[in-house]
């Protein structure tokens, strides 16, 4: 099954599934990463629209996903909010933004869904539509170096792969310098699993 196909299926339940993870973990951390954004903002990989009330008041956002389903769950989230955020159908690897468009980029767990030969093409495209002077910000996964957190999550991963398309070990730092970008921030945010990467272009 293709990632759109996979997103076909838990795209009505996605909220849900993520529940418990989200109340928990995720909202203090969508907070900090828009922290100081501001302009013209990529949310890059919107699905449910999870990030959207975190968004500043003062911005221009536009959110893209691959997925169609994911973004009715997110134009319904837009409606309850009362945003103006614009939502299009997109694939992160070859958007139809102009050069430099964007102050700022965001993706939270978008790469963790790419397959690797899609990471770098990815980070391609984000740098082509960031400013020269923005900036771009990940929210990623990566395994625990404790061993029983690790284990726990060897043991979730099959789940993860099948239900999301996810994996937890994308490294998608290792393509960042082939990207024409360089890693300016690097911390993590929960933990030693959930890792905050800030980047800009070359």
């Amino acid at each position: 099954m293709t990632k759109k196909q996979t997103y076909v299926h838990i795209a009505p339940i996605y909220d849900l599934l993520d529940l418990p993870f989200e109340s928990g973990r995720y909202r203090p951390i969508r907070r900090i990463l828009f922290e100081g954004v501001h302009g013209t903002i990529l949310d890059a990989g919107v699905g449910t629209g999870r990030n959207m009330p975190f968004y500043p008041p003062n911005g221009e956002v536009v959110g893209i996903d691959l997925s169609p389903h994911m973004l009715a769950q997110a134009r319904k989230r837009k409606a309850s909010l009362g945003i103006t955020t614009e939502l299009r159908q997109m694939d992160v690897r070859a958007t139809d933004f102009p050069a430099g468009h964007f102050d700022y980029v965001v993706a939270t767990f978008l790469f963790c869904v790419l397959d690797d030969e899609d990471q770098l093409p990815g980070l391609c495209e984000l740098r082509r539509v960031c400013k020269p002077d923005g900036e771009i910000r990940l929210l990623e996964y990566t395994y625990s170096r404790d061993p029983t957190r690790r284990f726990v999550m060897r043991l979730w991963a099959p789940w993860v792969r099948l239900m999301y398309g996810a994996t937890f070990d994308r490294h998608t730092e290792r393509y960042v310098q082939a990207a024409g970008l360089r890693l300016v921030e690097e911390r993590f945010l929960f933990k030693d699993i959930i890792k905050l990467l800030v980047l800009r272009p070359q």
